[in-house]
């Protein structure tokens, strides 16, 4: 099957697909959630931690200015060493079972997609038959699972790299900044920018490199390959590939842009809604609703950009090629 050599096609394409394994969907923004919510938890116990050994009460810690609560917070965690040992192996050990979640999530993802990719036939081109986009329908519980076990070791090792690179780009955006400071004559009215110009840099590398990581992770699924041999194959589709890989990039930055725009438009929405006093009871659920929807559309828009990657890189390195060979239980 042909794949798409542009990237609005490929664009298309990719919501087309994503929407027809809408399960992966809901099972990315499940899986976003419980990781968020696994890191709720140790931040929230830290605060009744330090609360019992400043022996106060929880409103007292929290009165005063930012910075005298930081102080008074921090001087009490280092003075109590164990205490702080103990919160941060704790807080670590939840992080990496998250970090470990969405590793086992991702490859079931990933899977999903390719098969779906792979089968789906020429669903971009007009017109959408129900036919056609059953076709996309690649959704199992058997080739999610054999998915997150077949990717799970590689897709962990990215993940260490990615942990890697982004120290990398946090120590190389921190000399930056530091340079520009000194260069500056350490004079304390630059701080502010130059702080603010580490973090701009910092935010966009970091971005760049999560584009890169979602490649890596498509290629060493698509060729069932190890982890060295899929950045050397990320490294030869970025560069023959960049202006189609840069223009999915731009649609997708833009949405995701849209969708926060619109999420807080309606968050100040309901904060003015809640001063009525007969429709302020409703409030929290609808705001509720609201949360899930826009992490399902993230999810949504995030799968669309994936797809439509997956799609450029199929035509890239097997034109004319199906999927035959990349998920066995397909």
């Amino acid at each position: 099957m042909k794949h798409p050599g542009k990237a609005r096609t490929a664009l298309k394409r990719g919501a087309l697909v994503a929407a027809a394994n809408w399960q992966v969907v809901v099972i990315q923004s499940v899986a976003d959630t419980t990781f968020k919510l696994l890191l709720l938890v140790p931040v929230v116990g830290g605060g009744f931690l330090v609360t019992m050994l400043l022996g106060r009460d929880l409103r007292d810690v929290l009165t005063g200015s930012l910075r005298e609560m930081l102080f008074g917070i921090g001087g009490t965690l280092m003075a109590k060493p164990l205490a702080l040992t103990s919160y941060l192996i704790g807080f670590l050990l939840v992080l990496a079972g998250g970090v470990l979640l969405m590793f086992v999530v991702k490859g079931g993802t990933v899977s999903v997609i390719a098969a779906a990719d792979g089968g789906a036939g020429p669903i971009e081109r007009p017109p959408l038959r129900a036919a056609g986009f059953r076709k996309a329908m690649a959704f199992s519980i058997e080739t999610f699972t054999d998915g997150s076990a077949r990717l799970f070791r590689r897709y962990l090792l990215l993940g260490i790299l990615l942990g890697v690179v982004y120290v990398l780009a946090a120590a190389l955006c921190l000399f930056i900044a530091f340079g520009l400071y000194r260069l500056g004559g350490d004079r304390p009215l630059l701080l502010g920018s130059v702080a603010a110009l580490g973090i701009v840099l910092f935010v966009a590398l970091v971005t760049i490199i999560n584009v890169l990581y979602l490649v890596a992770q498509l290629v060493v699924a698509v060729d069932d390959c190890g982890v060295g041999v899929g950045l050397r194959g990320v490294t030869r589709f970025v560069r023959r590939e960049f202006s189609k890989l840069s223009r999915v990039f731009g649609v997708t930055v833009l949405l995701l842009l849209l969708a926060t725009l619109l999420s807080v438009v309606a968050t100040w929405g309901f904060y003015l809604i809640a001063y009525v006093p007969v429709a302020g009871v409703i409030v929290l659920p609808l705001q509720l609703v609201a949360w899930l929807l826009r992490n399902l559309v993230f999810q949504y828009v995030g799968l669309t950009a994936l797809s439509a990657y997956l799609s450029l890189y199929r035509g890239f390195a097997q034109p004319g090629a199906t999927a035959a060979g990349v998920m066995s239980s397909r």
